[in-house]
């Protein structure tokens, strides 16, 4: 189990209180390892989304994206920001922020991708972009959306920090420690190494999801097929139930090394293929034996059993 460290914040805003922002928000209010004020500011897309999340007790209250007056109420004092929406609104939503954020105030993100956010924390904050410190919690659920958050969500996760020469120490180690208060692990990587790594073990995994799915859809029998669809197509494809605009823009983001893990997959696929025609039993053996053995590895490692379904890696 991860260690909990002792956290302590006055004022968080958070810009989409969906699963990975109402989940943090449940943490840092509902845990015990965390003292302060501990007030929660929600700000969402639509008026219908933050005013559940404050009906569920999430948030303290709302600020309106929309309305200058509103945004530097709730920005003003704020220890933390975390923006919590698709990548692709990173850079203006930091545009639209920026003129109210304080000095003090560090802001963080959730994203999947990290290359293009740093590329747009740049544009949007210029000469102040140190104070802000590029993350990615590796936690999600099937369910979306603020009713599906969980306090207990980051629980033994990992979280990525991408921190930027820019950056000072002081304000790395408070988002470590914030997250480290959910109950996560905390690391830091590089925003190339980050895209690199989850181009292949995420990113690439939900366009196969995805891409399965599509190929039933497409055939003339697709209702016959999905009626027998049982415990395989259900793990292979539970990611496809993911956000389809969150992950169009993870696609988009990372499209260079998302590009290149999928030529590498078509490659084993071509070699599969291969060794089918030729009824090669002895390759595809080799093959799935290799690949039995490195999962094996890999669920003893994290302490998964192996009947056991994970949650959806965000």
């Amino acid at each position: 189990m991860t260690d909990v460290a002792a956290f302590s914040f006055d004022k968080l805003v958070i810009f989409g209180v969906g699963l990975i922002g109402g989940s943090l928000a449940r943490a840092l209010r509902e845990r015990s390892e965390v003292d302060g004020a501990r007030t929660v500011i929600g700000v969402g897309r639509t008026a219908a989304s933050t005013a559940r999340a404050l009906e569920l007790g999430v948030i303290d209250s709302i600020a309106s994206l929309d309305d200058d007056a509103s945004l530097r109420t709730a920005l003003a004092g704020a220890d933390l920001v975390l923006l919590a929406a698709p990548v692709a609104q990173t850079q203006p939503l930091l545009e639209r922020i920026a003129p109210f954020l304080d000095a003090a105030t560090i802001v963080t993100d959730a994203g999947s991708t990290k290359s293009d956010v740093v590329a747009a924390a740049r544009a949007a904050l210029g000469g102040r972009v140190g104070q802000f410190v590029p993350g990615h919690p590796i936690a999600g659920r099937e369910s979306s959306g603020v009713d599906a958050a969980l306090p207990d969500l980051y629980v033994g996760r990992n979280v990525v920090l991408c921190a930027l020469p820019e950056n000072t120490p002081a304000a790395v180690e408070h988002v470590a420690a914030m997250w480290r208060a959910t109950g996560a692990s905390v690391h830091e990587m590089t925003p190339e190494q980050h895209d690199r790594v989850f181009a292949s073990v995420s990113h690439l995994p939900h366009v196969l999801s995805f891409a399965l799915v599509e190929q039933i859809l497409n055939s003339p029998d697709a209702a016959l097929k999905f009626s027998f669809a049982a415990g395989g197509f259900r793990d292979f494809t539970r990611i496809a139930a993911s956000s389809p605009e969150m992950w169009r823009d993870v696609c988009v983001a990372n499209r260079v090394a998302l590009l290149d893990e999928l030529d590498a997959y078509t490659a084993v696929l071509a070699r599969l293929r291969a060794a089918i025609e030729a009824s090669d039993g002895a390759a595809l053996e080799a093959v799935f034996a290799r690949s039995r053995v490195a999962r094996t590895e890999w669920q003893a490692q994290r302490g998964t059993p192996a009947n056991a379904a994970g949650d959806a890696a965000k």
